[in-house]
């Protein structure tokens, strides 16, 4: 009876945080849209991911303007609260309600101003906040209280669903829970993570739709592909890992007093100042992914874009971490593997042609993303779910990431 009482607790929980976390979720996706709207008038969709229709004053100052503002609130904010790490809350660590939807806000605003970050952690964040809030409910209410073990799932599921909720990817977000937060696989596990992710984008669904998150004309994949993913994925695996050592840096070095009104301000500015002449890097990274699966021949012109893309998106959102931002890094590697990804494609089909190029950005996203955020699971399935790719695409990415994950450890054991 005791095992039955704690299995109902926790299938309670699990429905109404899939319905918090998609609402949750759902709404910031609603304040990204308003801000974008009201910076520069325009809706963002994955046929028109950033606002090329505005002026080059209007991207410079934009992400100026939105920097100055979450300056301020980040700092005042962290006079008394430090960014809880979803690591630290699936442990325990409390979250406070007010400040972290400050916090979560202030990411997604600073996204819609074409701050370049990735927007993928505030929901994440919203979702693990709810689920604490719902334990200390349930701790007043006997009957829902849960037991150590499941409060931890629960917010590793609830942070998952968030995500789901976003981008409209359930097993991405059962995987990323299961991957990088609760880092155990069980049944249990399985249940609740999947079905609270499925729950959450449902409900997601009724602001972002269906409609996939990058377009990709070409979803039937080839065994001619499997050559370039046994030679491309371990320097993938290689390039990810060194990125994720110079996040780790940025995030280290990030400034968290008063600078942070100098040095987010000058974020703001690099970045509207590339977005004057390449406006692809403003925001999450979308711009620059879709640009790179847009690409459909070999050109100078486009070896120069890709090229410019992959060192821009990179060095941009190192510059906003490192200046006082937070906010994720998960598309901006998406949109780092896929420029790469459509480079190392344009010498791939020199030797075995007729592949489409878009394939080839959608493969090195996904190596790229696996040894970036160490989770192989998540980075194959993400790119599936928001690409609404064919079955066939699942062996080259799986063995993709395989061996991308493979170089990445090895470099990480070399290092310890």
């Amino acid at each position: 009876m005791e095992k039955s009482s704690d299995s109902c607790a926790l299938a309670i929980a699990t429905i109404v945080m899939g319905i918090i976390a998609g609402a949750s979720s759902g709404l910031l996706s609603i304040v990204l849209d308003a801000t974008e709207r009201v910076f520069f008038h325009f809706t963002e969709t994955n046929a028109i991911p950033v606002a090329f229709s505005a002026t080059p004053l209007n991207r410079l100052l934009a992400p100026i303007i939105g920097a100055l503002i979450v300056s301020v609130v980040w700092y005042f904010m962290q006079l008394h609260y430090r960014p809880v790490k979803l690591s630290k809350a699936v442990d325990g660590e409390k979250m406070p309600m007010g400040a972290t939807i400050m916090h979560v806000t202030a990411q997604v605003f600073y996204v819609g101003t074409g701050g370049s970050i990735g927007r993928e952690l505030a929901p994440r964040e919203a979702g693990a906040m709810w689920a604490q809030s719902w334990i200390r409910l349930g701790d007043r209410i006997g009957w829902l209280k849960l037991a150590p073990e499941d409060r931890r799932l629960l917010i590793a599921a609830a942070a998952g669903a968030g995500f789901a909720g976003v981008y409209i990817a359930p097993i991405t977000g059962a995987m990323f829970c299961l991957e990088i937060l609760y880092k155990k696989i069980d049944k249990k596990a399985v249940i609740v993570s999947l079905t609270m992710a499925a729950i959450a984008t449902m409900v997601g669904a009724i602001v972002k739709g269906w409609q996939p998150y990058y377009l990709v004309a070409s979803r039937q994949f080839s065994l001619r592909l499997i050559p370039f993913v046994v030679i491309v994925a371990p320097l993938m695996g290689f390039l990810g890992t060194w990125y994720k050592r110079l996040i780790g840096r940025a995030s280290a070095l990030r400034v968290k007093d008063r600078r942070i009104f100098i040095t987010m301000p000058l974020a703001g500015a690099l970045t509207g100042a590339v977005a004057c002449f390449f406006p692809e890097i403003m925001g999450n990274g979308r711009g620059v992914a879709q640009m790179a699966i847009n690409v459909t021949s070999v050109s100078h012109s486009a070896v120069a874009l890709l090229l410019f893309g992959f060192f821009a998106k990179g060095l941009v959102t190192l510059a906003t971490i490192s200046g006082g931002g937070y906010g994720g890094t998960l598309t901006p590697s998406i949109a780092m593997g896929s420029s790469l990804g459509v480079l190392l494609g344009m010498i791939f089909i020199q030797a075995m042609p007729g592949e489409p190029l878009m394939q080839f950005a959608v493969l090195g996203a996904a190596f790229f993303l696996a040894a970036t955020q160490q989770a192989p699971l998540m980075a194959m399935f993400m790119l599936f779910e928001v690409c609404h790719l064919n079955f066939s695409a699942l062996l080259p990415l799986g063995l993709g990431v395989a061996l991308s994950m493979a170089i990445s450890n090895w470099m990480q054991a070399q290092k310890a």
